[in-house]
């Protein structure tokens, strides 16, 4: 009777591999069957695309139907392909003009999934899809509500549609009551967001007292460190971790497009925060799949959500050590590689890791009232739940101690209560720290290769012989030891010093101390 063609994409980590919709309308019994590897919600689509063209108006045809996939060893998932199996059944069946494909004059893709009374629904990871095709001049058909993501594209060409009729209405040239979306990608979403209140981010100076950890945190923003936190409840661990996003400088265009693009391809959407660093704070009951990623698809875990911002793992050793094991690999190269029977997709995971625990199972170890009843063994215990290697990955080590009343109520006896540091103080000085470090070696400190840290690093002779004795002292790892330098390097480019000098190096390792009680017997 007919065949026809129309084009969508499907999704491969952060592959949209562009998908050929085949339609072929055949004489026999009624059958109508989708191949390509589709998953289940691709074959329920088929009860879908019937309801939606019988309850819009058109003709179903009898016979065979057979919707092929392209390219067949591609799994196929996702309600994104309910809009181009009914257009391929309405031109098959000369219900609707051709449409042109990639090689023809107007390219077009289609995206959407459907209701059963034609409406068109929003879809997951169209970020994705319309960045692949700006890339090669297609415009793309999208439900209404996926515009706000399609736009964030530069030089994509996007028109959104509320139903089935309102798309073969504008191929077929025709105007409707109700107007087509229609533009070009668009670097910022002002016009979408009218009427939305985005708060500003957490202030520095809402956290009273707290200076060694501020300091800490400074040195965190400044040179891409990883940080963690250990102190009683209530101390301020998770505050201080909420406002390191505001500490960071903007995302560029490309890494803001980035961020939005890993997460159209999970439950987040892009577009509500686009341009801010993501900020993610997962459950200590998380699991392996929910922190790096994986299930049948291989969706992006939490490591890959918060990539270019910060994921904050709050009561540390709570998780699973096993779990806590998986962000050995991330913290180290950046990226996370998932492979599955039928999938294998590779997620940039370059995150800034913020943990925050307390010193003992009870949380009072040390307080000066007392309150601590553990034993050593159980202090012990606790502290074993994080694996040396993993400690080994972490940058600087800080306590939180609990801040006395008179830096909560203001109360200095006889004295107007100081300045406290603001974030756009902090933000300027973290700014500052990270042009000096992009203009000597292209990249952040906490990012340097070894062989580069070897070449930028150059202590002083005090600094030196400072750094061997430390070595030997603390007994330090080679990568504990490396890590030092980088941190020593950070403080040395926030008080644009060319010199690598002695106090930078004990800055550095103070801020390592505390690593070493969890390889040495805690105190009562």
């Amino acid at each position: 009777m007919g065949i026809a063609a129309t084009y969508c994409r499907g999704q491969l980590g952060l592959n949209a591999p562009l998908v050929q919709v085949e339609v072929n309308l055949g004489p026999g019994l009624p059958v109508f069957s989708i191949v390509g590897l589709p998953a289940t919600v691709v074959k329920e689509s088929k009860e879908r695309v019937r309801a939606a063209l019988t309850n819009s108006g058109f003709e179903f045809p009898a016979g065979r139907i057979t919707v092929s996939l392209a390219p067949a060893d591609l799994p196929k998932e996702g309600g994104r392909f309910d809009l181009p199996i009914a257009l391929g059944i309405l031109m098959a069946s000369r219900q609707l003009r051709s449409v042109p494909g990639p090689a023809g004059s107007l390219p077009r893709e289609f995206y959407g999934e459907l209701s059963l009374s034609g409406e068109l629904l929003p879809v997951r990871g169209l970020t994705l899809a319309a960045a692949h095709a700006a890339r090669e001049g297609h415009e793309i058909i999208v439900p209404l509500p996926n515009v706000r993501d399609t736009r964030i594209v530069r030089h994509g060409r996007t028109t959104g549609a509320r139903s089935l009729l309102d798309v073969c209405a504008h191929l077929r040239g025709e105007r409707r009551e109700r107007p087509l979306i229609q533009g070009s990608g668009l670097a910022r979403l002002a016009d979408e967001r009218e009427g939305v209140l985005l708060l500003p981010p957490p202030d520095l100076a809402d956290v009273r007292g707290q200076q060694l950890p501020k300091r800490a945190l400074i040195i965190a923003a400044a040179g891409f460190h990883s940080l963690l936190m250990s102190g009683p409840p209530g101390s301020g661990k998770t505050m201080l971790a909420q406002r390191l996003p505001g500490l960071l400088p903007a995302l560029s265009g490309t890494e803001a497009l980035e961020v939005a693009t890993i997460a159209s391809i999970s439950a987040v959407e892009p577009g509500a925060n686009y341009g801010r660093r993501p900020f993610r704070a997962p459950h200590h009951t998380a699991s392996a799949n929910a922190i790096v990623g994986g299930g049948p698809y291989a969706r992006p875990g939490e490591v890959s959500l918060a990539h270019r911002g910060v994921l904050f793992l709050d009561e540390l050793p709570e998780f699973d050590r096993r779990v806590l094991e998986t962000l050995r690999e991330p913290l180290e190269n950046r990226a996370v590689v998932i492979a599955r029977a039928r999938v294998q997709a590779q997620y940039p995971a370059a995150f800034q890791l913020i943990a925050a625990m307390n010193p003992c199972p009870c949380g009072y170890l040390g307080d000066p009232g007392g309150k601590c009843r553990c034993s050593v063994g159980q202090i012990e215990a606790y502290r074993a739940r994080i694996s040396g290697p993993l400690l080994d990955r972490i940058d600087l080590f800080v306590e939180v101690p609990r801040v006395p009343l008179a830096d909560i109520a203001d109360l200095t006896p006889g004295a107007r209560a100081p300045p406290r540091l603001t974030s756009v103080a902090a933000a300027r000085t973290v700014a500052r720290a990270r042009a000096r470090q992009l203009r000597r070696s292209g990249c952040l400190n906490g990012e340097l290769s070894q062989a580069q840290l070897q070449a930028q690093a150059k202590p002083s002779p005090e600094a030196s012989r400072l750094l061997e004795q430390v070595f030997e002292r603390l007994g330090l790892t080679a990568r504990a030891y490396h890590r030092v330098l980088r941190v020593a390097l950070t403080i040395a480019d926030l008080e644009d010093s060319e010199v690598l000098g002695p106090a930078h190096i004990a800055e550095a390792v103070q801020l390592r101390r505390l690593a070493t009680s969890f390889r040495s017997e805690p105190g009562p």
